[in-house]
């Protein structure tokens, strides 16, 4: 459950990256601080910033970098590579065509998805089967954010190892068949900077992306230094942005983990509004279950909440592929 949290609280997990492949890391006391810390996290806010998490601070900058190089692109060279559900879903969408609750988003974005082929896993995945539509320009874009994807991976991997201690569950509580072979998803997401004159080519609104939560485990956000925009609301239904710490993550929780924990963690609300008058990039990482698994609260989370299992079981592959398909006003 989250609380009236007024800031969102940083971590130092470089003691849980070196070491949450050991058995006995929980004897440490700095790894077993860190497991803590994630679990206050996770329980109050729903949100936290790492640091340490070992990925270069060099790549981090250069996925945004490349980033903004691809959104400074003309309209017709961007949608060389147009995302329809003919593509799977993958691929570039115009400023607009992001839909939250009903309302056009004032963002661009490229959408990627871990590539499925058809019959994969019979009909479920069916609407997004395709490979990923990358651009040729710039070039090095595809190498690039493939190289980032392997590593954002492995890092929510060992975040997840130290939830599930934080928990009181074993380390391993969140592989197997929960996401023993995690699905992700990558948004690159470009955000317009505010005009003094109105540009009938936007929504009418000024939300970047309106209110929601996400779908998966854990995301990892890679947002622009420089300007302020993610915001995230507290139990009193105050917004809090999440001010940018150079060389860090913004992670927070999804909705397949608020079910495992039988509600004890919170996917919480959150938001885009970019005020600045500059163009704003963030990479939004998802790192997701098994694409088939069938999640429901853990034993370890039903025994610590009473013994009622308080949220009903769902299949994340139905979750994501519901919220996907309906995504979208072309």
């Amino acid at each position: 459950m989250t609380t009236n949290f007024q800031s969102i609280p940083l971590i130092d997990i470089s003691p849980l990256v070196a070491k949450c492949d050991d058995p006995n890391a929980m004897e440490d006391k700095d790894f077993a601080e860190v497991v803590r810390l994630l679990d206050s996290s996770c329980r109050d806010a729903g949100f936290f910033y790492v640091k340490g998490h070992g990925i270069p601070d060099s790549l981090i900058k250069d996925v945004r970098d490349i980033t903004h190089k691809f959104f400074d692109l003309p309209y017709e060279e961007k949608l060389k590579i147009e995302l329809s559900s003919e593509t799977g879903y993958r691929g570039y969408q115009r400023v607009g065509v992001n839909v939250t609750k009903g309302v056009p988003d004032r963002h661009e974005a490229i959408d990627c998805y871990k590539e499925l082929s058809k019959g994969m896993y019979g009909d479920l995945g069916d609407p997004l089967v395709g490979t990923n539509k990358w651009p040729t320009d710039p070039p090095n874009f595809k190498k690039l954010m493939e190289e980032y994807l392997v590593l954002c991976t492995e890092l929510s991997r060992k975040i997840m190892r130290g939830i599930a201690l934080a928990l009181g569950g074993s380390v391993d509580a969140f592989e197997g068949k929960i996401a023993g072979d995690p699905f992700w998803v990558l948004r690159i997401i470009g955000y317009p900077g505010v005009t003094p004159i109105s540009d009938e080519c936007l929504p009418k609104n000024d939300i970047g992306c309106g209110a929601h939560t996400d779908y998966g485990l854990l995301t990892l956000v890679n947002q622009d230094d420089d300007k302020t925009a993610l915001q995230v609301r507290n139990l009193s239904g105050e917004w809090i942005s999440a001010v940018p710490i150079p060389g860090t993550f913004v992670c927070n929780i999804g909705d397949m983990l608020k079910i495992l924990t039988n509600g004890v963690y919170e996917s919480t609300l959150h938001r885009v509004i970019n005020n600045s008058p500059k163009f704003r990039v963030c990479v939004a990482y998802f790192y997701e279950t098994n694409f088939d698994a069938v999640i429901s609260p853990l034993d370890v989370c039903l025994k610590t909440t009473g013994g009622n299992k308080k949220l009903a079981t769902a299949v994340y592959g139905e979750h994501l592929v519901s919220k996907v398909t309906t995504n979208f006003a072309y």
